[in-house]
């Protein structure tokens, strides 16, 4: 990929540009839900999902790179990545680029993940060519200017601190370190204050050029759209850019292999003069790719998913020990994690420690009962189906589907997959996944005692 002010390779022959590959991945219903994917020369890859029931469009742009990808000096460089490109390139200030979707409505973003980048806009369907472009402008042209980089230091750093500032936010990223300690998947996605002071410019433009290029990039666009105007103007603003050449280059493989976790027992409190103790229980979990992953969002559902779950049950309807509890999973290319998260007053910390753990180990010695699992099954495909009700969130499950499977699996084929998970899946996972030793972090105002007791609730 170009920086800003390079100039624009010309356009590619007829020749070349007959060699882009489009695919029918999902076959909707007269053309609603039908998903497909284009792959251009050089390895960028396009899939749309068009839904000409709606009157709005959401488009985005997938970086196969998050801050795993970062070495301990450049921590926190991805995410500052993310906030530079919105800064301005050779056509548009940082004023220009807000206000342009400003003014037809819409809204634009972005996050960062430990495994990848999105930036976004939704908009209605007749603003999507202004959208794609101003996207696509951002992701192949932005300078990463010195004085940006300085200005946006400030900004990064306040956000680490309004972070440090929410002791229910931040000890996740404590548990992070916990079970995975100081690697790429332990550190803070933010980075720390040393490590983002440390950034220069010039490190963070190599960093771009690195991980931003065509093979490492999916776009992906959903709503009232057409899946050929969406590759023509995607093409167009890449091509001008000079971003998009036939090198012959292949799209980068979704991340694999396997990462063993053993972090039994470990223990992590940060003192904090907090109203609350913030703690969360857990263990090493699945892979995104590991095929018991359904009956382990079945199993993740009943523990602490909602309301009737056996946590919200046992720790605050019937002794009202907190106010929020719930369980969690988080699935990497290699490994994974499963969380129960409670926020407590500090005198309560061991008793719902106590609980949560018995309810750990009494399910993963006798098991959910079929009616759990059975309302658990129903609770997941139901709010799976809710949770795609918009066009922002079908982009985010092509554009991660693509980026991280290499595959798409359709709404139906997802509800089926859930509804065919037996009781017999679910107690297996749960003796695998809960019957390992746990490991705990916490963040709050324990006094001495108190934390030399914490690791009980590991033993």
């Amino acid at each position: 990929m170009t920086s800003r002010g390079s100039k624009a390779t010309a356009r590619p022959s007829s020749e070349a540009r007959a060699v882009a590959r489009t695919q029918t991945l999902i076959k909707g219903t007269g053309g609603i839900g039908t998903v497909r994917k284009t792959t251009l020369p050089g390895g960028l890859r396009i899939v749309t999902e068009t839904l000409p029931s709606v009157r709005s469009a959401t488009f985005g742009i997938w970086a196969h790179v998050g801050s795993r990808d970062e070495t301990p000096t450049l921590n926190g460089a991805t995410h500052y990545l993310e906030h530079l490109l919105f800064k301005g390139t050779a056509r548009r200030s940082a004023l220009d680029i807000s206000s342009a979707v400003d003014a037809v409505g819409g809204e634009m973003n972005a996050f960062t993940a430990k495994e990848y980048t999105c930036y976004y806009a939704r908009v209605l369907d007749t603003d999507l060519p202004l959208a794609i472009d101003v996207v696509c402008d951002m992701l192949t042209g932005s300078l990463i200017r010195e004085e940006d980089v300085d200005v946006e230091r400030g900004a990064i750093l306040e956000e680490i601190a309004m972070t440090e500032d929410d002791p229910g936010d931040c000890v996740h990223d404590l548990f992070a370190h916990t079970m995975f300690g100081d690697n790429p998947l332990g550190r803070p996605v933010l980075g720390t204050v040393d490590t983002v002071n440390a950034l220069t410019a010039d490190r963070i433009r190599r960093f771009y050029k690195k991980h931003y290029d065509p093979t490492h990039l999916v776009v992906a666009c959903a709503g009232n759209i057409d899946h050929n105007k969406v590759v023509r103007q995607v093409r167009a603003a890449f091509e001008k850019a000079g971003a998009l050449q036939d090198t012959g280059a292949q799209p980068i493989a979704p991340r694999s292999g396997r990462r063993a976790l053993r972090t039994a027992g470990r223990v992590e409190l940060l003192g904090r003069k907090t109203e609350q103790a913030h703690i969360v229980l857990g263990m090493p979990g699945l892979a995104r790719t590991d095929d018991r992953r359904w009956a382990m969002g079945v199993l993740n559902t009943a523990l602490g998913g909602g309301m009737s779950s056996r946590l919200f049950q046992e720790v605050r309807e019937k002794r009202g020990l907190a106010y929020s509890v719930y369980s969690y999973t988080s699935g990497f290319a290699d490994c994974g994690l499963f969380g129960v998260y409670a926020g407590c007053r500090p005198s309560q910390v061991h008793d719902v420690l106590k609980i949560c753990r018995d309810e750990l180990d009494h399910v993963a010695e006798h098991g959910l009962s079929d009616d759990e699992i059975a309302r658990a099954t129903g609770q997941l495909r139901g709010s799976t189906v809710l949770g795609l009700e918009d066009t922002g969130a079908l982009m985010n499950r092509i554009g991660k589907s693509e980026l991280c499977w290499g595959e798409q699996m359709s709404v139906d084929d997802m509800l089926a997959r859930i509804a065919a998970v037996t009781p017999d899946e679910v107690r297996a996972v749960a003796r695998d996944v809960l019957g390992q030793r746990p490991s705990l972090s916490v963040i709050g105002p324990l006094k001495d005692k108190q934390a030399a007791r914490l690791h009980d609730a590991v033993a």
